[in-house]
């Protein structure tokens, strides 16, 4: 039997991918308010130990975009690509960090906190859960049939509550609980990033190369036109 499983993905699923990509990880305000609200929803979830909230702020977050761009950006050799997905996952991790460290301020709960230190360990386990999903979601946006698989995905992606966790340790100076979730947050980054990119390296998504330059090219028009919007009102 023939393995064809990527080589049936069409030109038009390839192209599909790129636009959503690019679109959902654009470094606009909606993208920074989206981190925001699933940040805050994350460290509220966490210190109400409240595993639906934590579940919640993983779908709305669009962190997982910006990953995928980033491996996006790898596998098209994109220079530009990769610089705006790195910028936008720095900036949005310390934008979390810091709105999970204000909540935990007021909203300190010593025993989940102490519950917190133990279970925000890195492992291989969590690593290969990312890497599965990583690769789980890349293949998910080339297939439109699957698509509604991706909020599934999307909740196996750890990235928001670790973030939350490293403000909430940094409010409450627990530093080991900091360093392990940053650990932790470290690990499945690296896992999603390498599981989408064998996804779009083994797509030969390289081929459409173009469409992505085009593609941001508009979307960074957009957001210098959303500037010159904000602008007067200031």
């Amino acid at each position: 039997m023939n393995f064809t499983l990527f080589s049936t993905i069409t030109n038009k699923n390839k192209s599909d991918v790129i636009e959503r990509l690019i679109t959902h990880s654009t470094p606009s305000q909606d993208f920074y308010l989206m981190m925001m609200l699933a940040i805050a929803m994350a460290a509220f979830g966490l210190l109400l130990n409240n595993a639906a909230i934590i579940i919640g702020s993983m779908l709305i977050s669009p962190m997982l975009y910006a990953f995928l761009s980033l491996s996006l950006g790898f596998s098209i050799s994109d220079q530009k690509l990769i610089s705006r997905s790195l910028i936008s996952i720095i900036k949005a991790v310390i934008i979390g960090i810091g709105i999970s460290a204000l909540i935990a301020l007021f909203a300190t709960n010593e025993s989940v906190v102490n519950d917190m230190i133990t279970h925000a360990n890195p492992s291989l386990a969590y690593g290969t859960v990312a890497f599965i999903a990583g690769f789980a979601a890349a293949f998910t946006l080339t297939k439109p049939q699957l698509n509604e698989t991706l909020p599934g995905v999307a909740i196996a992606v750890t990235l928001i509550p670790p973030i939350a966790v490293s403000g909430i340790g940094l409010a409450t100076l627990h530093w080991e609980m900091l360093r392990n979730s940053l650990l932790l947050f470290g690990l499945n980054a690296m896992a999603i990033f390498a599981g989408s990119l064998i996804v779009f390296l083994l797509m030969n998504i390289y081929s459409k190369k173009s469409l992505a330059q085009q593609t941001l090219k508009e979307e960074e028009k957009n957001l210098k036109e959303e500037t010159k919007q904000e602008k007067p009102q200031s």
